[in-house]
């Protein structure tokens, strides 16, 4: 069983067990969270298909942690004009452990 979600504007192929970081949401550490914005649903080889979200499916959530990812560093500069610019930036993020999927459909 595996579903596709969206959330921070970016979709996420999950099944339950997995890990992942998405975009920094406002949820404490231990807490549930419930994505309910589901693209699509795979269950007994069986695909269910969202125009544009699956009607009563939602993917279930434990937050582990939130955090910031390693420094990017911006780097700018205009050849012959003795313009340069640098600046890091550490994008925030929280990670969540799928616990389950669940759907409308028996």
């Amino acid at each position: 069983m595996f579903a596709v979600f969206t959330t921070g504007g970016k979709q996420y192929l999950v099944e339950p067990g997995a890990k992942l970081k998405i975009e920094k949401i406002e949820a404490k550490k231990n807490g549930d969270v419930v994505f309910d914005k589901v693209l699509l649903v795979e269950k007994n080889r069986k695909l269910e298909i969202g125009t544009p979200y699956v009607k009563g499916a939602k993917v279930t959530g434990k937050v582990l942690s939130e955090g910031k990812a390693d420094k990017v560093i911006v780097y700018k500069r205009k050849a012959k004009k003795r313009y340069a610019r640098k600046r890091g930036h550490r994008q925030p993020f929280t990670e969540v452990e799928i616990s389950g999927i669940e759907t409308s459909a028996a």
